[in-house]
């Protein structure tokens, strides 16, 4: 039988270095592409015709009601075996709006958590949306605010993409900020769409630097499905993200995904081949903070094996909702990705 913890800060006690037993307060950030989250309402002003009774996937409320809980139960679970609970900080993608959102957080796994939403319509032509969630009892939110990419096509005609999430707030009593991502796709292949993805590194990028010209030692936690890999151009030539600790620099951004891919770890899988491309990377003072404060501790991917495709066309693939045009009733076409940060306890 699990015990449910009822105390305010969940508290995390291993042998530390110095082979003497600290207490340290451990909070799990993370992120999810839950491969869309649409209602089954049609909605005339975006293509969700697909994701109707009607549509080609015969988006059931049945089926609906089975998404949520299989994303439900996959948010509750993520970064449990060391906290012992439901991650404090998730951003999202590839829900169609709000109300899919509330419908998620009170779902009986997630309810009791008492998560709140940041989220803004974006402009995607699909109609698909970023939101973070947050436990109202961790974090409190202070600013926020939805930053627009412009793209233009090869028609020169507006191509319609997701928004960039920033919020801001207290982590406990620690000031942090969140970016939720969710990059434009490889859709035309991986070189055609590149300058896409150039373009959204260069907006992340802008964020961040204002965010550091206001505050040098602002923290920042970017998350997101970002449709490339820790190795590629917008992370190493645009963000400038390092995956080696020794290498860091002040206000630099530390990726500690890009070892995980190095290692052959990947969030989903195109064509027998795995890529990356659910990632959270962060600013450099997360790994060498002031006494007292948060620091980061560990990042990986939530790959459990109920989460993977047992047979057929994507055997050992992420267990997706449709698969080869077909209902399955799975999850997600991703995994999820989280990390921990630590913070030492005061001694009584």
């Amino acid at each position: 039988m699990k015990i449910r913890l009822t105390i305010p800060f969940l508290l995390l006690t291993f042998l530390a270095n110095s082979q003497e037993n600290k207490s340290y307060r451990i909070r799990t950030i993370a992120f999810y592409n839950l491969e869309n989250l649409f209602d089954t309402e049609n909605d005339t002003l975006i293509f969700d015709d697909d994701r109707t009774p009607e549509g080609k996937d015969h988006w059931t409320k049945e089926r609906y009601l089975k998404k949520l809980d299989n994303l439900s139960r996959v948010l509750s679970e993520i970064g449990k075996s060391a906290s012992k609970t439901s991650p404090d900080i998730i951003g999202i993608c590839e829900v169609e709006n709000r109300k899919v959102i509330e419908d998620l957080i009170n779902h009986p796994n997630l309810i009791t958590k008492d998560y709140g939403i940041v989220h803004y319509d974006s402009p995607d032509e699909r109609g698909i949306d970023v939101a973070l969630l947050y436990k109202k009892s961790v974090f409190l939110p202070t600013s926020s605010a939805s930053r627009r990419l412009l793209l233009i096509n090869d028609d020169d005609e507006r191509n319609y993409t997701r928004d960039q999430l920033i919020v801001g707030g207290l982590l406990d009593d620690e000031q942090l900020f969140f970016m939720v991502n969710h990059w434009p796709s490889r859709s035309g292949g991986e070189a055609r769409s590149k300058p896409n993805r150039m373009a959204a590194a260069k907006l992340s990028r802008r964020i961040i630097d204002s965010l550091q010209q206001l505050d040098y030692n602002a923290k920042i936690i970017s998350m997101g499905d970002f449709n490339d890999d820790p190795n590629n151009d917008s992370f190493k030539k645009i963000l400038k993200t390092v995956g080696k600790p020794k290498e860091l620099e002040k206000q630099s951004l530390f990726n500690p995904m890009e070892k995980l891919y190095k290692m052959g770890i990947g969030s989903l899988a195109y064509r027998d081949k795995w890529n990356l491309f659910d990632q959270i990377f962060f600013t450099e003072n997360l790994l060498h903070p002031k006494e007292g404060n948060y620091k980061f501790w560990k990042a990986t991917v939530f790959n459990k094996p109920y989460l993977i495709a047992k047979k057929g066309q994507y055997k050992g693939y992420p267990q997706r909702t449709y698969a080869g045009g077909s209902y399955t009733g799975g999850y997600s076409d991703h995994f999820p990705v989280y990390m921990y940060l630590i913070k030492p306890m005061a001694e009584k």
